[in-house]
């Protein structure tokens, strides 16, 4: 075909307007583009965990030294609940599998620490560049959180909580649902904390050092979370409190659903409002630094 042929050709195809109605290239190319950032995202979660997936032996140390924990805090745990039956509504095979499960999640949900380069990329000033590329930083970081959560609950977590079965043994979900409620509340937990995480991230923007916020975050999160005991375990209004805060649907729920101490859906609906609430503020927070990114140094 000749070339003026081609170009009669290509005349007769309909415009490319954007603003063409259903129906029309325009319309198709514009639902081609918007499809086009869903596996963006999961190719981010992929790379998340191929790339903590690198640091082989920084993992099977974590999983050693959770281990070790582990067993001290059981037999603590052990010790205590012999003393007081019942304690928290759990026996004391309960309060042990508590104990795994929750060291189990010290490295998913990132109980220690951000976890996250957002302070070090702001002040490098390489934030300018993630503020304008083609797909929400928001987004981004949380998807390749994901991947580093998956990584590390499988080698980090799952060794711990196989130990402590051998050593121990543990409580197991009475069934599918119990298991499809945990893991619906394992992802509401990281979603939760990484929404937490990314706000004290950006809190570089106004404060330059994040340390100060840091600190203040660890000793919040170890204490309201349930990591150290059950929130059950604190008395009147402060367990009233702890159980309202977001760090409760980080560790607490997702442990009671485990156990089966907690109704499914008013658990899972509080570990999602707190997910959205905090991801609503990482979104405005964002917003919100791009009128403030200042680079540090020049």
């Amino acid at each position: 075909m000749r070339i003026a042929d081609r170009k009669a050709d290509n005349s007769r195809l309909p415009s490319a307007d954007p603003r063409a109605g259903p129906g029309t290239v325009g319309h198709r190319v514009i639902t081609i583009r918007r499809c086009k950032t869903i596996p963006l995202y999961a190719r981010l979660v992929r790379y998340g965990f191929r790339k903590h997936a690198t640091y082989v032996w920084a993992a099977i140390a974590g999983a050693f030294t959770n281990s070790v924990f582990g067993i001290l805090r059981a037999y603590i745990l052990i010790a205590l609940w012999q003393a007081r039956p019942g304690l928290a509504g759990y026996d004391v095979t309960q309060a042990v599998t508590f104990c795994f499960i929750t060291q189990a999640l010290i490295g998913p949900m990132q109980l220690f620490g951000t976890g996250l380069a957002i302070p070090e990329r702001i002040r490098s000033g390489d934030i300018a560049l993630d503020l304008v590329r083609p797909a929400s930083l928001l987004l981004w970081s949380l998807s390749e959180d994901l991947g580093r959560a998956c990584y590390l609950f499988l080698v980090r977590g799952i060794p711990p909580m196989l130990l402590g079965a051998a050593l121990f043994g543990v409580t197991y979900p009475a069934g599918p649902g119990q298991w499809f409620a945990f893991l619906a509340g394992f992802l509401a937990g990281m979603i939760a904390s990484f929404g937490w995480r990314y706000l004290v991230s950006l809190s570089v923007c106004w404060l330059i050092d994040e340390r100060g916020v840091g600190a203040f975050s660890l000793v919040l999160t170890t204490l309201f979370s349930g990591m150290l005991l059950p929130l059950s375990l604190f008395p009147g209004l402060l367990g009233d409190l702890a159980k309202a805060l977001p760090w409760a649907a980080m560790v607490q729920a997702p442990t009671d659903l485990y156990l089966g101490k907690a109704p499914v859906l008013e658990t899972l609906a509080f570990q999602s409002y707190w997910a959205a609430a905090l991801l609503a503020a990482g979104a405005l927070g964002t917003r919100a630094i791009r009128h403030k990114v200042v680079i540090q140094g020049g």
